[in-house]
């Protein structure tokens, strides 16, 4: 097979849940007309929010139909017959979001009509002094406990709160309790699913005066109700090379996630093999990708999809990049 598959910029879709804020204009160039803008999808083919294709001769069209029309794109480590199994978003934490819980892909299967359940991955890219989240509970609970404290407003008590730290790395797997608190930029990296059980809001009230749905009994169902082990966050040393150093930051069943540091003005030579595609997440600085005599310049909250079995590249400029795959 030739290897001729051109990488191309995506174009998000933001969400505007109440506890989102402004920063993803301010700080990443969103131009996206929704306040709050609290959360971007950056890579997604989610019937809920699907990425469009912004460069090359895709441009205009959904990634989800451009991986239907090429599976072979997702490569040869991916079996989900032309659907990417990942979703890529930005975030912006202005208050609290709910105390939540994601079912397994087996749960989720048989409840839920057969969709992916979520483990996610949170990589943050900025936190205020005090920011916090919740991951877990601080001691072990039974479900009617868990049950009654949802009831008389005292679960808080209860959840584990950890600090939260800029380059810090969480993995959230399916059945874990937990909340991003406010004040935290994060690059979310899950399965392509969004299914979430809201066991606990802070009896907020929406735009329309109501209060969003909890899902307590399925919340229930699926939660992991064991004391929390506590979060440590390696410190992993990068891997030096001419111009680049990186290092692995989450690898799990669904995905690995690598973080970039790039510096190089001459460029990097580099080809994504068959194994499977690349999503480039830029999270600092600027760059850009040239191949075919073609280029895309990128900045801070771009993102780029790179095809398995890619055309040869060269990417040069000065950023921070978390650089994912299957």
């Amino acid at each position: 097979m030739e290897n001729n598959s051109e990488p191309f910029l995506l174009e998000p879709v933001g969400k505007d849940y109440i506890w989102g804020g402004e920063r993803l204009k301010e700080e990443f160039n969103k131009k996206i007309e929704l306040t709050p803008l609290a959360e971007t999808w950056e890579c997604s083919v989610h019937p809920d929010g699907q990425s469009i294709i912004a460069t090359g001769k895709y441009k205009g069209k959904k990634l989800s139909d451009i991986l239907k029309l090429h599976p072979e794109y997702l490569g040869e480590n991916v079996k989900t017959n032309g659907e990417l199994p990942i979703l890529v978003k930005l975030i912006d934490a202005k208050k609290d979001l709910s105390v939540q819980v994601h079912p397994s892909d087996e749960y989720a299967k048989l409840y839920e009509n057969g969709q992916n359940g979520k483990t996610e991955m949170w990589y943050v890219i900025g936190s205020n002094p005090d920011a916090k989240l919740v991951y877990g509970f601080n001691k072990d609970m039974e479900k009617e406990e868990v049950r009654s404290a949802i009831e008389n407003g005292s679960i808080e008590k209860y959840l584990n709160k950890v600090p939260v730290n800029k380059h810090d790395v969480f993995l959230i797997e399916a059945g874990t309790v937990h909340a991003i608190g406010a004040g935290s930029i994060i690059a979310e990296i899950q399965e392509n699913s969004n299914l979430t059980y809201r066991m606990y809001d802070y009896n907020r009230i929406d735009k329309n005066g109501n209060k969003r749905e909890l899902h307590i009994d399925k919340a229930l169902d699926v939660m992991n109700l064991n004391k929390a082990e506590k979060v440590i966050h390696e410190k992993i040393p990068y891997i030096k090379e001419s111009g680049m150093e990186t290092k692995e930051i989450c690898r799990c069943k669904y995905f690995e996630v690598y973080k970039d540091r790039l510096d190089s003005r001459d460029g990097i030579e580099f080809q994504n093999d068959n194994k499977s595609f690349r999503v480039l997440l830029c999270i600092e600085g600027n760059g850009k990708i040239i191949y075919n005599e073609e280029q895309i310049m990128f900045y801070k909250g771009d993102c780029i999809f790179v095809p398995a079995n890619s055309v040869k590249m060269k990417i040069s400029g000065n950023a921070e990049i978390l650089n994912i795959n299957c």
